[in-house]
């Protein structure tokens, strides 16, 4: 049974100190044969951050991108962006927690970094894992974001609630993480994260 108390221990034990430099994962694992990302790329620095808000339940903070956005058009993300022009990992996670769902820092406290994960968009993105005070008020972009939900932890944290999903993308049949949380499904660079994360903390 997942223990709230158990899962900081961890983290604060497991997750990293300091961003990672470079990724260990990324969205061509599982896809040997069927890679989408080109070799030898100088990827683009990016940040998210999951945050973890301290309810009786603990829930994660999850965001459903707008349908005319360019890029992950209605897919699940967590709040995150590119890095600006000398900012740290940090200051980008929390700038764009404040921009896309309106997080007031003053709420969040970090515990650590998680694995740099490689996008297909040729992002290296590092999650920001924090815990996030309940008192804060959240409210959507209106030009980025559709929609903030949570979900709970310890679902996230159960690692039979990933499944091994198929998909054919530009005609590229690839496999990926997915979870799904009552009627949302959650995949791709998200859903890889999230099982990093799980695999730093419980394997």
């Amino acid at each position: 049974m997942f223990n709230y108390d158990d899962f900081l221990t961890r983290a604060k034990a497991r997750l990293l100190t300091e961003p990672p430099l470079a990724w260990n994962r990324s969205d061509d694992d599982m896809n040997e044969c069927a890679r989408l990302i080109p070799e030898g790329i100088i990827p683009k620095p990016a940040a998210v951050l999951i945050g973890i808000v301290k309810r009786a339940e603990p829930m994660v903070i999850l965001t459903k991108r707008q349908d005319h956005m360019r890029k992950h058009a209605g897919q699940i993300a967590f709040a995150g962006g590119r890095l600006d022009a000398g900012e740290t990992v940090l200051d980008a996670a929390l700038r764009e927690a404040e921009e896309e769902i309106a997080l007031d820092r003053k709420f969040v406290t970090p515990l650590g970094y998680a694995d740099g994960f490689l996008t297909i968009t040729q992002f290296q993105v590092v999650p920001v894992v924090a815990v996030v005070s309940p008192l804060c008020i959240l409210e959507p972009h209106a030009g980025e974001v559709a929609e903030i939900f949570e979900v709970p932890l310890a679902f996230l944290m159960d690692g039979q609630n990933c499944k091994l999903e198929t998909r054919t993308i530009k005609n590229i049949t690839r496999q990926f993480y997915a979870y799904t949380s009552e009627d949302r499904f959650i995949w791709g660079a998200t859903a890889g994260m999230i099982k990093n994360l799980h695999d730093r903390l419980y394997e």
